[in-house]
């Protein structure tokens, strides 16, 4: 650890470095120079991430072309080269290291402790795609192939069903109709891009609040962290996740369903925020699919933790026996609570994207069919 950190150039000599944050996939350190200086000293999960120079890459571009634009250094995140330049560093095992600056009088929430940090988080990752949204996406290298590609989720569920490793179909019938109920609708936007109607853009892909920092005094927006997922994909995808997480009045693993739906203030809050930031940037097309994006990535990860949950929890960690399924119906139990507010999220989505375009733009409200309203019995 001490001795990667020394691969890179650190203004001082390190004097401490000691575990920091509460990520499960990399290992991050805080390292203190005495020149009083702090650095963020992180090594990549390599069996994570299985093409990390290509994650760097992207990082590296990602943030230089962020760093040209932002109007604070403190708006995006710095990484520090190695003495020889390079921006990680390989050691003689095989393991990948990288240092930031540490972004001084900031702080990370692991929760929203006021709807003003919920709105804050959507300024963040507004600003994000606005600042990225000339950069090429194509560019970008898929860190996680097929990440978001809600179709392929479903070729996964279907052979966890016809498996049945665990003989744990019978117990999940209900949440498996429901998935499938909606399989079809769970196409509509890689279809839409497919067919040319969406544009890639550069996307986080984790856009929960903990990966947003704030002023620790003002608490105002600073900057998007952890961007080992970002590459290229759809902005509701983002804007969806984050709908999905923030949004809830529930923990994503509440037993008791009567406690979990949707929020249409903290909607209206994180929609409010998101397009005052980016929302001049986004297409026609773009705009009528995001409250759709909010209902797909909570359809997606519900079908994520269904098919785990079936093939043995495999994948995601759980802390006791059903908690995958109990993730899954509160995913399940959200998607139909959107479905039986469609016509309100769209609503506040229009009034929210006429004032922050100054203008009476007529944009349509993208609605799911009949077929796809029932709600979850």
């Amino acid at each position: 650890m001490l001795s990667a950190a020394s691969a890179f150039a650190l203004a001082g000599n390190q004097i401490s470095c000691e575990r920091h944050g509460s990520g499960h996939i990399n290992e991050t350190y805080l390292l203190t120079t005495d020149s009083s200086r702090e650095y963020v000293l992180q090594k990549i999960n390599r069996h994570v991430f299985r093409d990390v120079p290509g994650l760097m890459r992207n990082v590296s571009a990602v943030t230089r072309h962020l760093a040209r634009k932002a109007s604070d250094p403190r708006h995006v995140l710095a990484l520090l080269p190695t003495l020889s330049g390079d921006d990680y560093f390989l050691d003689e095992e095989g393991e990948y290291w990288r240092v930031y600056d540490f972004i001084p009088d900031s702080l990370c929430l692991q929760k929203a402790e006021s709807p003003g940090d919920f709105f804050e988080s959507a300024v963040a990752f507004g600003r994000f795609q606005n600042l990225l949204a000339d950069f090429p996406a194509h560019t970008l290298a898929e860190t996680i192939p097929r990440f978001h590609d809600t179709p392929n989720r479903y070729a996964a569920l279907h052979r966890a069903v016809q498996a049945d490793t665990k003989e744990r179909y019978r117990k999940t019938r209900a949440e498996v109709d429901f998935a499938l109920e909606r399989e079809a609708e769970a196409s509509t936007m890689t279809g839409m891009l497919s067919r040319g109607e969406l544009p890639k853009r550069v996307t986080h892909n984790d856009t929960k609040l903990n990966n947003v920092m704030l002023d620790a005094h003002t608490r105002k927006a600073l900057c998007v962290i952890d961007l080992d997922t970002v590459m290229p994909g759809l902005a509701a995808n983002d804007f969806g996740d984050s709908i999905r997480f923030g949004a809830s009045t529930a923990a994503e693993d509440e037993k008791d369903l009567a406690k979990v739906e949707l929020s249409l203030p903290l909607y209206e809050i994180y929609t409010r925020g998101f397009l005052g930031e980016c929302g001049k940037r986004f297409a026609e097309a773009e705009i009528k699919t995001l409250p759709l994006g909010a209902k797909l990535m909570t359809l997606e990860n519900g079908v994520r933790f269904l098919t785990d949950y079936l093939s043995g929890d495999t994948y995601y960690r759980i802390h006791y026996p059903e908690q995958n399924l109990d993730r899954c119906r509160t995913q399940f139990k959200l998607a139909a609570d959107m479905e039986g507010k469609w016509e309100r999220m769209n609503e506040i989505l229009l009034k929210i994207y006429r004032s922050t375009n100054e203008a009476n733009v007529a944009v349509g409200c993208t609605r799911p069919s009949e077929h796809y309203r029932s709600s979850r019995k």
